[in-house]
């Protein structure tokens, strides 16, 4: 906005105009096609849910035998799967919340963009603090959105395209759908893309692709494994890092406030709040 307004001298309502069209392009767009095909695979998954009850039933009975253990019972495979579908119920509930929030978030965004320096001024003006530490509130919010708003879905990209290689190699079917699940677990910590290659491995194992499950699962330990961990100290020394915790307990709660867009806002909200305590402590202690 400062370049296109004050050396470019665009119009500045136009300028507001062109840059919110423009996330909405880049960033909305993407967004609601992944998550059109993740419903559509959601769909036809409880069209043929037996189908997949029967799958996975099959596979448990072959483990069962193998290890010499009781793992699931039919009654513990419908219980598993109630769950399922009352934890997509809140999320798609929250999801629809989301839809209006988002129209506000638009709404307050023109104002951001079209009288950005005025607020930020009148804000940082306003704060009842030091000096020294309105710059300190000033360096750590920067690097707050950097960390969470850029570094969670970049690791999400970065997994889910490498992936995709992995994928495409194996002749995995719903190509697309996969590497879609292995971005959104790319943005979590821990078990993070463990929740999409794990999944796809047994259900590769369920139809008798032994070759191509092993391969997903040594692809996914030691490829994607390591393309994480080179990305994540990357991340750390050119944008700042988020602690794990932040990062799983965030996205925990923003799923539930809202919705998909949750991985990002849960986060920032946890990490915000760590960033007031610190400020009230660096003022008052």
């Amino acid at each position: 906005m400062h370049y296109l307004v004050d050396v470019r001298k665009w119009n500045k309502k136009l300028t507001a105009g062109i840059l919110m069209l423009c996330s909405f392009v880049v960033i909305l767009l993407p967004i609601n096609a992944l998550v059109r095909l993740l419903s559509a695979k959601i769909a036809a998954g409880f069209q043929s849910s037996e189908e997949v009850i029967h799958s996975m039933e099959a596979l448990m009975a072959s483990l069962e035998g193998y290890l010499g253990v009781h793992i699931l019972t039919p009654d513990r495979i419908q219980s598993i799967s109630s769950w399922g579908v009352q934890e997509l119920s809140n999320v798609l509930n929250a999801t629809l919340i989301g839809i209006l929030q988002l129209l506000i978030t638009y709404f307050i965004l023109w104002f951001m963009i079209s009288d950005g320096k005025k607020m930020e001024t009148s804000f940082f003006n306003w704060l009842p603090l030091k000096s020294d530490n309105t710059e300190y509130l000033r360096k750590e919010l920067n690097d707050l959105v950097y960390s969470n708003a850029l570094g969670i879905p970049l690791m999400g990209v970065v997994q889910g395209l490498a992936g995709l290689l992995g994928y495409w190699i194996a002749g995995v079917e719903d190509l697309w759908f996969w590497v879609f699940i292995t971005f959104v677990a790319g943005m979590m910590p821990f078990l993070g893309v463990a929740l999409a290659f794990i999944p796809l491995t047994l259900l590769l194992l369920s139809k008798g692709m032994t070759g191509n499950a092993v391969f997903i699962f040594l692809y996914g330990m030691f490829v994607i494994g390591t393309v994480d961990n080179l990305a994540r100290m990357w991340l750390l020394n050119k944008i700042g890092h988020t602690h794990p915790l932040i990062t799983l307990f965030g996205v925990i709660i923003g799923l539930q406030l809202f919705g998909f867009i949750g991985f990002i806002f849960g986060p920032i909200m946890i990490a915000m709040f760590l960033l007031l305590v610190k400020i009230y402590m660096k003022e008052f202690k």
